[in-house]
């Protein structure tokens, strides 16, 4: 499928971020504006086809880049057999990592699980790195420079991204490194700054409490896969489809409802994976998932993002994170695999669905 700017660009406003003013919020994606969960899946393996005959001959291990490019990059991984991780920003015990930063983001550090770059180093011929959007590419260098440090010389690598606004001083930087660009849309930031200080962000901003509310239904589903280590993507593909199922046996089936499937931060992908599934049995849905990001809201009808909940983080209480634009739904699922020690989280977070839902299930992959 071809798309255009128009398909998967709004310009938001970032808060207190003096790195870049605007954000790129994309539509389609299933992060910040709630999505038909097929057409995020098939936005994603619209990317894979640019790299699906590219590198027949090489083994390829795909990375994807938390929080926003973590479900990208695993439909990729799996629409081509990939071996695939995902960075990260959450605590892993007992691992060593590689760090590196994220210039321009709001949470700079981020990092790989070098024991499991290590035990797969000799089988890689190229790591593809995935992301929603590239526009110097600096953050990819960084780790580049960092992966040949540790591996000299055993690595090729290339880009696949939904945009591309990178200028003609960074692509060439990055021909004289031979290192292969793909990507759906070209653009043009050059203005994005411009337009995003026009917005008044005037929207409702609510913080929401960490009290009790008891009056939602809990799951907890065994046998997690977690994609911040080293999966098969399709092996992964198959847990989430046993996820699924173990889910649906809970949940029961049901037909013409209009439901919201909730992500939460990073863990992006089963619950995308979920929403269509449950879409595919003949109802309404929706997903979009909490995010780390601050994005200011605006009234103005064009502006992506209107109404901002104020969250403590299902990970981590001591974290600010934020959700946008909740709807009315006849059902609510979060799909998560945030401990469940992090209670308080959890209880902001169905304090802001309450809001304007009453049928609230979380569904925790444990």
């Amino acid at each position: 499928m071809e798309y255009v700017e128009n398909d998967l660009v709004r310009i938001a406003k970032r808060e207190n971020n003096t790195r870049r003013s605007y954000l790129v919020v994309d539509p389609l994606q299933g992060k910040h504006i709630p999505v038909v969960p097929s057409r995020a899946l098939k936005l994603f393996s619209s990317l894979a086809e640019t790299i699906r005959d590219e590198y027949n001959d090489e083994n390829l291990l795909l990375v994807g880049f938390a929080e926003t490019a973590t479900a990208i990059g695993a439909q990729v991984a799996i629409s081509i057999g990939a071996k695939y991780i995902q960075t990260t920003r959450e605590p892993i015990h007992d691992v060593e990592y590689l760090f590196f930063s994220e210039e321009h983001s709001h949470a700079t550090e981020q990092k790989l699980i070098k024991d499991d770059i290590d035990a797969i180093i000799n089988q890689t011929d190229r790591i593809v790195f995935v992301e929603d959007e590239v526009t110097t590419g600096n953050t990819i260098l960084n780790i580049i420079k960092i992966l040949d440090s540790q591996y000299p010389g055993k690595l090729k690598y290339a880009v696949a991204s939904l945009l591309n606004g990178m200028d003609s001083e960074h692509i060439e930087s990055y021909e004289r490194r031979n290192i292969s660009l793909h990507y759906l849309v070209k653009t043009d930031h050059s203005s994005y700054g411009e337009r995003a200080d026009r917005f008044l962000g005037d929207g409702h901003y609510y913080k929401c409490l960490d009290k009790e509310n008891d009056n939602y239904s809990t799951i907890c589903i065994p046998g997690k896969v977690d994609a911040r280590r080293l999966v098969d993507s399709i092996q992964y593909a198959n847990a989430c489809e046993n996820f699924w199922l173990e889910i649906k046996n809970e949940i029961g089936e049901f037909v013409g409802k209009n439901v919201l499937v909730i992500g939460t931060e990073e863990f992006m992908f089963p619950a995308l994976y979920v929403a269509e599934k449950i879409e595919s049995q003949g109802n309404n849905v929706l997903c979009h998932s909490t995010t780390r990001s601050p994005i200011a809201v605006s009234l103005e009808k064009e502006y992506p993002l209107h109404n901002r909940y104020e969250l403590k983080s299902m990970y981590d209480s001591d974290r600010k994170n934020f959700i946008y634009d909740i709807g009315e739904y006849d059902r609510v699922f979060v799909i998560t695999d945030s401990p469940k020690t992090e209670y308080e989280g959890e209880k902001t977070l169905v304090n802001a669905l309450k809001t304007r839902n009453e049928n609230i299930t979380v569904i925790r992959w444990c």
